[in-house]
């Protein structure tokens, strides 16, 4: 069983998201936020180009018109998850909002959301986004029959 990294009282429910040690409340999240250290990353390996890479900026209308794309979500289902009223007292709590914009802000996209994904905050909340896109997506497929 883990014990909390500040006071080493209670267990740990969060992780830094700076330098990923274990904490238990907010109060010890300001008292390690003073001394926190980041973690060393190593640089990231840039992989060679042969070719000539399409460096074009894309938007998100380039995404909703490619159909090649099997696991795209319609627009209209996406649209459901800014009407759930779970998601938006999810998204009360500031430390879920913190997760999301440091995934949002990271270099390394993949890298934030494993990160990310160690907190059982977050793993609700992406948990409450699928459900809903999901349960929409059956109901949705139901009428098709």
């Amino acid at each position: 069983m883990q014990i909390c990294s500040v006071c080493s009282d209670q267990t740990p429910k969060y992780r830094c998201p700076t330098c990923k040690i274990r904490y238990c409340s907010l109060g010890c999240y300001k008292r390690h936020k003073d001394t926190c250290v980041p973690l060393e990353q190593p640089p990231p390996v840039e992989p060679e180009a042969k070719d000539p890479v399409n460096t074009e900026p894309w938007t998100v209308e380039d995404l909703l018109h490619e159909d090649s794309i099997t696991d795209k979500v319609p627009l209209q289902r996406l649209q459901l998850l800014g009407q759930s009223k779970e998601l938006r007292d999810l998204l009360c709590n500031p430390h879920l909002r913190q997760l999301l914009r440091s995934v949002d802000g990271a270099d390394n996209k993949y890298d934030a959301m494993k990160a990310a994904m160690q907190e059982p905050l977050f793993v609700e909340f992406s948990d409450r986004c699928l459900k809903i896109v999901d349960d929409e997506a059956k109901s949705s497929d139901a009428y098709d029959l």
